[in-house]
């Protein structure tokens, strides 16, 4: 799927997202069932990797056909001003000048995250340039596919930069601090988003309070998360140890601008806004674009999957 285009190198002061990720399946509800006759069968890690290398060649020729059936109608993603719906990610997609020379795939891990919805995360190696400058040669990225019909399509993408915590500047040339999203649309405007965002700002208040026991029982049984470092976590023990590890003195948190997408009444996608005030590694953090995947569990909504991104754009 077409790679987000960040100009500038990620801030060291957005380590607050020591927060968020995973892919698992919760208990209960939300486990495998049946697959009906006549419906498409669960994709093999190897149908998800073709196809996401088919919405990277789309990216390359600039297809704006291309993402009509392939994106789902409830897609949700980050791009390079914030979040995007299906117009907005098609628009992003294809409306940039990019000229890509290559790229490739590796490091591809596929893990259910319900009946009829898989994640792919993996490796991007590109060499590309939009709008005269180069992307990020190096990401850690998720694609979530959700059966629609007899059809898979991509209902969520994301990619974070791999750089170097240490190199990082704290504010990149040329980039700014966000205010709310444009297109978002207001935190809390239904039950979903409501329960979601109370997940969500409990896991925050228990990463602040360096609480694995919290955090454990706040998530799913198979997590795992890419960080705003592009740095892979792939099971609930690295998780965990990375939230609740020295570094972060974290006085109070925020989490706003949420938006749930749900693809059933037991899996849930959340985009949100996340701050914290305080410091990680002695440099103040910044907001981050968060998502995070929800599962039931019972009547608890258990955090599964999330990756972060700096809450930046472009600008003067």
């Amino acid at each position: 799927m077409s790679r987000i285009r960040y100009s500038a190198v990620i801030a060291l002061a957005a380590l607050v997202v020591a927060l968020g990720g995973g892919n698992a399946t919760g208990k209960g509800e939300n486990a495998a069932a049946p697959v009906a006759k006549g419906a498409a069968a669960a994709p093999t890690e190897q149908s998800l990797v073709t196809l996401e290398k088919s919405a990277y060649e789309a990216w390359k020729t600039r297809d704006a056909k291309f993402w009509d059936t392939f994106l789902s109608d409830r897609f949700v993603g980050y791009g390079s001003s914030g979040r995007l719906d299906k117009a907005s990610a098609t628009r992003e997609y294809t409306g940039a000048e990019c000229t890509v020379s290559s790229y490739a795939l590796s490091d591809e891990e596929v893990r259910p995250l319900g009946t009829d919805v898989a994640l792919l995360t993996y490796r991007t190696t590109v060499d590309a340039t939009c709008g005269g400058q180069r992307v990020p040669s190096n990401t850690r990225a998720a694609g979530i596919y959700v059966r629609e019909g007899n059809e898979w399509k991509g209902v969520f993408h994301a990619e974070a930069p791999i750089v170097d915590p240490k190199a990082a500047p704290a504010t990149p040339a040329g980039m700014k601090e966000t205010g709310p999203m444009v297109e978002a649309r207001a935190a809390d405007r239904d039950d979903a988003t409501a329960a979601l965002m109370a997940a969500e700002k409990a896991i925050w208040e228990a990463w602040k309070d360096h609480d694995a026991s919290r955090l454990g029982d706040l998530t799913a049984d198979e997590i795992s998360f890419i960080n705003i470092f592009g740095v892979f976590y792939p099971t609930k023990a690295d998780v965990i140890r990375d939230w609740t590890g020295p570094g972060c003195d974290i006085e109070s948190i925020s989490v706003t601008d949420g938006v749930a997408t749900m693809l059933s009444p037991t899996l849930g996608i959340l985009t949100h806004t996340g701050a914290a005030d305080g410091t990680c590694f002695g440099q103040q953090v910044g907001s981050v674009w968060g998502t995070s995947v929800y599962v039931k569990d019972g009547d608890a909504w258990k955090w599964a999957f999330g990756i972060n991104l700096p809450a930046r754009r472009q600008g003067g």
